[in-house]
């Protein structure tokens, strides 16, 4: 304990000493970095048209490699969780389990939202998560954030919206190398090697390794606590690495294209057993051209392929002598194989016109996901209580189109997008052994759906600063084989798949408003969403007595799991409403602030479950503010405070575990020795709050600590 009270004594000591090595420092006084979130200098990607920021229908926020490096927080999640809208907690994505890592927008829920890495899907084909891993903070260059449905250009995962996060690019043949280390053992290394081959060939190869020991993931506040910590547990460790090459090419002088490879590891300790790993390997290839046609007109062709290996061991700790194993011994009381893969393609045509139209845009693409799951229920002698397997695929054909238009007469700016969507899924094998060993087969009948999702996007131009919008859309989300094929539990706890399950509709409005000015910009935007058949994930109840006992027959307790085991339905409709405000002001030439503000309130507004209705959906703290100051002593220095506070929630939909509202304040200071030289030191939790935070799902039973203190430093070399 002694020699960790000194090594924060020691970070703690570094942090303060770049803060007044930034600020004591007397170089010339100049502005600033320039944010470049003044909504005409951006051009947004992720709406697959290249549509500048100020003319984009829908609340957009744009996180540059500026606003990037001043933040406190050390891994893209934590970064994107004070973006308003965002809903994550305040566990970083390497504290929690593999299949946890997702993110929810506008309260509409886990694996809702689509995430793209250089315009291509990053999204777990099996789970639907999140793998931030995949995108270490050195390699990221910017974010741009789409809300709302964009499902009329993306498909599936878009009611949310798109996070697109982009990646550095070759510069000038040079490498980079960047460090840190903080508390909990917690460590990070990168390293990128650029080369201009030729003119026409651009490479980028890059490796990185991050570390930690992690801090107790299991929290020990009521009411779970002292009980919630077993025998065995330790902290939830985490180890992963990346080797990526990124080419850049141009065969002729009318097209240009791209490739990238790339393989990744991650293991973890999530359920805190030191011999209960968590081991992900994943394999992936894209590539992609863009061929103009003429001076207006141009083709983009693109590929993807990912394979991954995911294989998962819970563990437990026995509660009760058996064969000879004394109480109280940790034993690993499940495991699970999921391999899988998705390989997709996707072509788009792109014309700019002159008259009422301003541009069309038409594109198509397919994905096929294909995998299985296999979940061996064991007891705390080994022996296999339970195997659950499925097997399946599923498939996305996708058309598009969308139109652009400007009036002449009015400053009125409209965009109109369709997307037919058409998916499938096979599951051919579905069967559930129990204690007899002998396999219940499922008869599972195909499943497909076909769905027209459009968009209608106004944009009215009050003056050159500012701008009312409003948008209306449908928006299409299939249930992930997660929810299909992966049944899994113990004792007299489960949780079942249901692969019967067809895909949910959301509708939805948005309405707002930017104004922006020379020092800054202010988003206003309220939103009203509705899903229809929303896929849930409910404890089966006592009314349900006969559902449970078919259920828990198959895993061989046709009476015994009834009251902890829960079933994926379509039974229920969702709605969520909300507020979100997003200012930035750079106040003169030494102080920058930042403020963010986002209401959510997301019920169920009907249901077949014995969940209730019009009660605040588990998960969803109806607020969350933030808010932060960045002071420029000097070009080379920036010294940046935020706070965050996040309002009360539950646990459960059932609202009977509250979780208290809290604030955490963070700080960071960036000083730039030389031109290709830089050092930070960064807090977060920097009063070290004990808290706990809200959960990512409707059904947790126990609580959740949020983040500790944890300081790290840091450097990057370019040479």
């Amino acid at each position: 304990m002694q020699l960790k009270q000194k090594k924060i004594s020691e970070c703690i000591g570094l942090f303060c000493g770049l803060a007044m090595l930034a600020i004591n420092s007397q170089a010339q006084i100049a502005p600033p970095p320039d944010y470049d979130q003044k909504l005409k200098n951006v051009t947004v990607t992720a709406t697959r048209s290249g549509t500048p920021l100020d003319e984009i229908p829908l609340n957009t926020t744009v996180l540059t490699k500026e606003a990037l490096e001043v933040a406190p927080d050390q891994s893209i999640d934590q970064i994107l969780k004070n973006v308003p809208g965002v809903i994550l907690n305040d566990t970083p994505y390497y504290q929690k389990d593999p299949t946890g890592q997702s993110i929810n927008v506008r309260g509409l829920g886990n694996a809702r939202t689509l995430v793209l890495i250089d315009g291509l899907p990053a999204n777990d084909a099996f789970y639907g998560t999140v793998q931030w891993n995949l995108v270490p903070m050195s390699s990221i260059d910017s974010v741009e954030f789409i809300r709302g449905g964009v499902s009329s250009l993306w498909g599936n995962y878009g009611m949310g919206g798109v996070i697109n996060i982009k990646t550095k690019t070759p510069v000038n043949s040079q490498q980079d190398v960047s460090a840190s280390i903080g508390t909990f053992g917690t460590g990070n290394v990168s390293a990128s090697k650029d080369l201009m081959a030729t003119e026409a060939l651009q490479l980028r190869f890059s490796a990185d390794y991050f570390g930690t020991d992690g801090y107790q993931n299991i929290a020990t506040i009521s009411p779970a606590s002292p009980n919630s910590i077993k025998n065995g547990q330790g902290n939830a460790a985490s180890h992963n690495s990346n080797f990526r090459l990124q080419g850049y090419f141009k065969p002729t002088q009318d097209t240009s294209g791209f490739f990238r490879v790339g393989y990744h590891t991650m293991s973890d300790l999530s359920s805190g057993y030191a011999f209960a790993t968590n081991i992900t390997q994943e394999t992936d290839v894209a590539g992609g051209t863009t061929t103009r046609l003429d001076d207006k007109s141009k083709v983009d062709v693109n590929f993807f392929y990912e394979n991954t290996g995911f294989n998962k061991q819970n563990g437990s700790t026995s509660t009760t002598r058996s064969n000879g194993v004394p109480a109280n011994t940790p034993y690993i009381n499940a495991n699970y194989k999921d391999p899988y893969s998705t390989v997709g393609a996707s072509a788009q045509y792109t014309q700019e016109l002159t008259g009422l139209v301003d541009q069309f845009v038409a594109g198509v693409d397919a994905r096929n996901i294909a995998g299985s799951n296999q979940t061996n229920n064991l007891n705390n002698i080994g022996g296999v209580t339970a195997v659950n397997y499925g097997k399946g695929q599923q498939n996305f054909y996708g058309l598009l189109g969308q139109l652009k238009s400007k009036a002449e007469s009015i400053p009125l700016e409209a965009t109109l997008a369709a997307r037919l969507d058409q998916w499938n899924s096979q599951t051919p094998s579905s069967y559930n052994a129990g204690l007899n060993g002998i396999p219940v087969y499922q008869n599972i009948s195909n499943q497909s759906k076909t769905q027209l999702s459009p968009t209608l996007g106004l944009l009215y131009k009050l003056n050159k600063d500012w701008d009312l919008r409003s948008a209306a859309y449908q928006a299409f989300h299939a249930p992930g084989m997660n929810n299909t094929l992966r049944s899994y539990g113990s004792g007299n706890g489960y949780s079942f798949a249901n692969p019967n399950l067809t895909p949910e509709t959301m509708t939805g409005y948005e309405v707002g408003t930017d104004y922006r000015w020379r020092g800054g910009f202010a988003q206003l935007t309220a939103f009203n969403n509705y899903i229809q058949n929303a896929i849930v994930s409910y404890k089966i109840g006592p009314s349900q007595q006969s559902l449970a006992n078919s259920l828990c027959a198959t895993v061989g307790n046709p009476s015994g799991c009834a009251t902890n085991s829960s079933y994926y339905t379509n039974n229920q409709s969702l709605l969520s409403q909300g507020i979100e405000f997003q200012f930035h002001h750079d106040i003169n030439a030494h102080w920058a602030t930042d403020t963010n503000y986002a209401f959510t309130s997301t019920k169920l507004t009907w249901t077949a479950t014995t969940d209730p209705v019009g009660k605040q959906v588990a998960g969803v703290p109806q607020n969350i503010l933030g808010g932060g100051i960045t002071y420029y002593p000097v070009p080379q220095a920036s010294l940046t405070a935020t706070v965050r506070y996040v309002g009360s929630s539950w646990l459960d939909n059932s609202n009977t575990l509250p979780v208290p509202s809290y604030a955490v304040v963070g700080l960071r200071a960036n000083y730039e020795v030389t031109k290709n030289a830089t050092v930070f030191a960064s807090a977060v939790n920097l009063f070290n709050r004990q808290y706990i935070t809200f959960g990512t799902g409707s059904s947790n039973t126990s609580y959740i600590q949020g983040m500790p203190q944890s300081i790290s430093v840091g450097g990057r070399i370019i040479f």
